[in-house]
């Protein structure tokens, strides 16, 4: 077993080369997206594959505040022949026809920015006035950009404490609807938001971003739920007098059509796996996702690919084998995919080069700011690390040493710097409970990676 729970925290054990077949937990970002939407929809939606962390329970609990009817079945039975990383749940969602009729609600969502955010759109739509908290870090983090745009297009919200952060109280009474400009918005969230309330506004949505539109892939599986549902959104990007622009327009008096949908396995959690395959020059196929996956963070075995591994893309799964010559440091631009970033930097500790990762600036506004904490971190690892506003680059060590790894309430920190301990002893995650935000499970499925016979 490659893990001890020592209270709070847990010490990672070295392992030989893993050769598994994983089933990971429902993604949090697709099951977040189709809970929004289904909630808006008038009738019942079956959402299958749901994965009941912290930060669905808090959409779950938020929707349920504004007035809507949230079931959740029974856990799925375990696969016997691979490891399940992760109970399966089916979620029945009512929804409200477009409107929340509440005339007060009250809504705290923790640490989760999705919940936060997505909530802080819809809540619009209720007929009275709703409350948005969270914790000390939530109330850190800026959402003026998303408010400004809310109130373009007709909302009135108001700042309970300092403006730009929770808490909030939005009025209701619905939105208007028009034009919405946007200035490269910090946080791709602060569109999908936007995208998932505008069907229901008065006139069509018109959203104009001028700039980088950072983490573009998940504002193209925002789009991808809204289409499956039944709303359509015309969309462009290009170059105007040398920058870059994104513009979506969602034509009014659409409406989600509720229905049955399965929520696919997180890929963002796939990078843990794919990474410890890595690390010890193993394998691990990673079921039920493929290169055509709705999520972005697919494409991170094309940087493992970079690195050295062998990568085989199946209709059903995707299979990582670590290189036998060991790994390789890259230079990448991770835009893209910044829930990746944790997972690189820590298999930057074992290549045979530096690893440069650029252009994630957005890294700092989240759970915690994740280059500086990164850069504390892998020096406790014995890299040097060289940081900049959107990015580091890591120099590894001859030999990585003993450390006790701090994770700033940030899920990632954990179940990243985890896989260090895979490869080298004496490697300590503190406070390591901080995983439910994303993948309750981790640690046991981490635990089970060494087992015999899983394929």
């Amino acid at each position: 077993m490659p893990i001890q729970r020592l209270g709070r925290d847990v010490r990672v054990l070295p392992t030989s080369a893993i050769d598994a077949d994983v089933i990971l937990p429902g993604s949090k970002s697709l099951a977040n997206r189709f809970l929004v939407c289904a909630a808006l929809a008038c009738g019942e939606s079956r959402l299958g594959g749901v994965t009941l962390s912290d930060d669905v329970r808090r959409v779950i609990d938020g929707l349920t505040a504004l007035g809507v009817s949230v079931r959740v079945g029974a856990a799925v039975a375990p696969h016997t022949d691979c490891i399940d990383a992760g109970s399966h749940c089916d979620v029945l969602v009512n929804g409200v026809c477009g409107q929340f009729r509440v005339d007060e609600a009250r809504i705290d969502a923790g640490a989760a920015g999705t919940a936060m955010r997505f909530l802080t759109a819809v809540a619009c739509l209720a007929r009275g006035d709703t409350r948005l908290d969270g914790t000390d870090r939530m109330r850190q983090r800026p959402i003026a950009a998303l408010v400004d745009g809310l109130r373009q297009l007709g909302a009135r919200i108001d700042y309970d404490l300092g403006e730009g952060f929770p808490p909030l109280t939005v009025h209701g009474r619905g939105l208007t609807g028009g034009q919405a400009t946007f200035d490269a918005p910090p946080s791709s969230q602060f569109i999908s938001a936007l995208l998932m309330a505008a069907p229901y506004a008065a006139q069509d949505v018109f959203l104009d971003i001028r700039g980088l539109l950072t983490s573009r892939p998940y504002v193209d599986m925002t789009l991808a739920a809204m289409r499956s549902m039944g709303v359509e959104t015309l969309d462009a990007t290009g170059d105007e007098g040398g920058r870059r622009f994104s513009r979506f327009i969602v034509p009014a008096s659409q409406h989600y059509q509720p229905g049955a949908h399965a929520i696919e396995p997180d890929a963002s959690a796939a990078g843990y796996f794919w990474a410890a395959a890595a690390i010890t020059g193993g394998r691990v196929r990673v079921r039920g996702l493929s290169s055509g996956s709705a999520q972005g963070d697919v494409k991170f075995v094309d940087v493992l690919e970079k690195m050295g591994c062998g990568v085989i893309r199946g209709a059903d799964g995707i299979e990582v084998r670590g290189p036998a010559g060991g790994l390789r440091g890259v230079s990448v631009e991770l835009n893209a995919m910044p829930d990746t970033v944790q997972t690189l930097a820590v298999l930057a500790l074992f290549a045979g080069g530096p690893t440069t990762i650029r252009n994630v600036a957005n890294l700092r506004i989240k759970e915690t700011d994740r280059i500086t904490a990164l850069a504390v971190e892998l020096i406790k690892l014995g890299a040097r690390v060289e940081t900049s506003e959107d990015g580091l680059t890591i120099h590894p060590p001859e030999q990585v040493p003993a450390a006790e790894i701090d994770t700033y309430d940030d899920h990632r920190m954990a179940m990243s710097f985890a896989l260090a301990g895979l490869r080298s002893p004496g490697v300590l995650i503190r406070e390591a409970g901080c995983v439910s935000k994303s993948f309750p499970k981790y640690f046991d499925a981490l635990a089970r990676l060494d087992l015999p016979d899983r394929r």
